[in-house]
């Protein structure tokens, strides 16, 4: 049997990755992070890297991400960039990943594109509210991403907030099931499987 493919989106902060990651560790699912599929601003100087828009779908390699998608949807392992997003580079180093029963994509741009969507057999789109997913945003990216709270609100505010009304909301309209990020993540889960047919 082929993999079954399963698109996750929603608001940065909004519980996509909880979701995602009980998925992997209870029903044979493997996750591809749409993070990873940030372009290498290696070229650009360091001090201005940090003022990209990693907001905006251009800042994703789509043609990478749907090559690996075909690839694992045929049953075939890929090797996965490692995005640094300390220095917003991709190291040498990649990730092999083989398919599991479920591969889910999940990132704030899993509905974006097209080609991308289209290989989804369930569309997942997380809700929570807007304060809710700030506070967690601020939590994730001073623990892992050597951010200040200060700097993780400046760029809220500039890019995080308006490409989301711009880009990732519309997405919405995609979705084949729709869970609440604050949900217990089994309610979530099951809702998920269900519509996928596992």
């Amino acid at each position: 049997m082929p993999p079954v493919l399963v698109g996750v989106a929603g608001a940065s902060g909004s519980g996509k990755t909880v979701l995602a990651s009980w998925l992997c560790r209870h029903s044979e699912a493997t996750v591809i992070s749409l993070d990873h599929y940030y372009r290498d601003l290696g070229h650009v100087p360091l001090d201005a890297r940090s003022h990209a828009n990693f907001d905006h779908p251009d800042s994703i390699e789509w043609g990478l991400a749907e090559t690996h998608l075909n690839a694992l949807a045929r049953g075939e392992a890929i090797e996965q960039p490692i995005y640094d997003f300390r220095t917003h580079t991709r190291g040498c180093e990649v990730r092999r990943i083989a398919p599991g029963r479920l591969v889910v994509l999940e990132g704030i741009f899993a509905l974006y594109d097209d080609a991308v969507r289209n290989l989804m057999r369930t569309r997942v789109w997380v809700d929570l509210d807007p304060a809710t997913c700030f506070a967690r945003r601020v939590a994730r990216d001073v623990r892992e991403r050597g951010r200040t709270p200060e700097e993780v609100r400046h760029q809220y505010e500039r890019t995080v907030q308006p490409m989301y009304e711009r880009f990732v909301l519309p997405t919405r309209r995609f979705a084949d099931v729709i869970v609440r990020g604050d949900a217990p993540v089994e309610e979530a889960a099951g809702l998920v499987l269900r519509h996928a047919g596992i």
